[in-house]
């Protein structure tokens, strides 16, 4: 067994054991494995476990590296974890099959106009600031209700929320404060939890967790 088979041997276990102990269906966590800025032999060996969710940080970036690898698993599903600006759009909406980062109403047009050119329906996740800090993208808490409601309006699929809380605070404060917005908006999804705390976030309802660093190791670039 190679090392990521290990490493993904243990993520799951974790996963199971969190869900089991929340009260909550196994299968209704998701894990997406983080594989950005990783050599291609080890999203290989991550492939040969049988895993298909992938998280990536930039457009270009993973359509260079995963461009060839989908004509050989095309059933792969790709989600966007990182700032998507205006100009990437059209290969965005092209090429990944959730997107998690939409943060503001320019990009809600950008996106609306894209999927109707290109006659799809992408699944969106809102992206929350929840700890409001100026470094980090995302959407204020108080400007969640309007850009839930423009979103709809312009006919996007809003699929749930996503949020990346302060590195040096409890992780669990806004995890319980994302999934207390996803519920007052009745969106049924939670992308929250990563390497180090990914179990805190199925206690509290993470619907995809993003696991990059325990499953491939440090990045070296």
């Amino acid at each position: 067994m190679s090392q990521i088979a290990e490493n993904f041997s243990h993520i799951k276990t974790g996963m199971l054991k969190a869900a089991l102990q929340a009260g909550r269906l196994p299968q209704d966590v998701t894990l997406v494995a983080v594989s950005k800025k990783q050599p291609t032999d080890k999203i290989y060996d991550a492939l040969n476990t049988g895993h298909r969710v992938f998280g990536e940080n930039r457009v270009q970036d993973a359509m260079t590296v995963w461009s060839p690898i989908k004509k050989t698993y095309p059933d792969i599903q790709l989600h966007l974890i990182g700032s998507l600006q205006t100009n990437k759009v059209k290969e965005a909406v092209s090429f990944f099959d959730v997107i998690e980062t939409l943060d503001r109403e320019k990009l809600v047009d950008a996106l609306a106009d894209e999927m109707r050119r290109q006659n799809k329906n992408i699944p969106c996740f809102i992206q929350v600031n929840t700890g409001e800090e100026p470094q980090k993208s995302g959407v204020s808490p108080a400007g969640l209700p309007g850009l839930i409601a423009y979103a709809r309006q312009e006919g996007l699929t809003i699929q749930g929320l996503m949020c990346i809380p302060p590195e040096q605070e409890p992780s669990g404060l806004y995890f319980a404060f994302l999934s207390k917005l996803a519920a007052q908006h009745g969106l049924a999804s939670l992308s929250m939890g990563m390497s180090g705390d990914f179990e805190k976030a199925i206690a509290l309802g993470a619907t995809h967790i993003r696991v990059g660093t325990a499953l491939f190791g440090v990045r070296t670039s």
